[in-house]
């Protein structure tokens, strides 16, 4: 009896949180896998490689952690302000387009961990980041 009441009011708080961020689609599902992949992946960079650049050591830091998770709320915080934005508009494609350039972001980053731990990574890949990253250091893309 009261495992039904805790889940019903756990799926009512999901719910009402999936709506915030315009509801929970493809894209908003892709992006929470990604972020937690990649948050995970950068544990695993610095706890068992000890090649993070996150810290002086290359090892574990909570401090960098922390950054790390503020981080990610703070893209769930821009998704939502998107989402907002295309109510406000009447459009359609703002939270889209944030949620895919995230996505994209995430996904730069899952590959650099993949490369941190030895994994052996395509060149053309390689040269793409490189781009972006190029792109990004000149204030393109920010």
């Amino acid at each position: 009896m009261y495992k039904e009441k805790i889940l019903a009011v756990c799926g009512m708080m999901g719910s009402v949180i999936a709506s915030c961020f315009g509801g929970w689609d493809a894209g908003l599902r892709t992006l929470l896998i990604f972020m937690v992949v990649d948050y995970i992946t950068g544990l695993i960079v610095a706890g068992v490689f000890h090649n993070s650049g996150k810290s002086q050591s290359g090892s574990l830091e909570s401090r960098a952690g922390w950054k790390g998770l503020c981080r990610k709320g703070m893209t769930l915080i821009i998704v939502l302000v998107a989402y907002r934005l295309d109510l406000a508009t009447g459009s359609t494609f703002i939270r889209d387009t944030v949620v895919i350039a995230f996505i994209v972001n995430e996904s730069i980053s899952i590959t650099e961990n993949a490369g941190l731990m030895g994994v052996p990574i395509p060149p053309v890949l390689i040269n793409a980041i490189d781009i972006l990253k190029n792109k990004e250091s000149d204030g393109v893309t920010k």
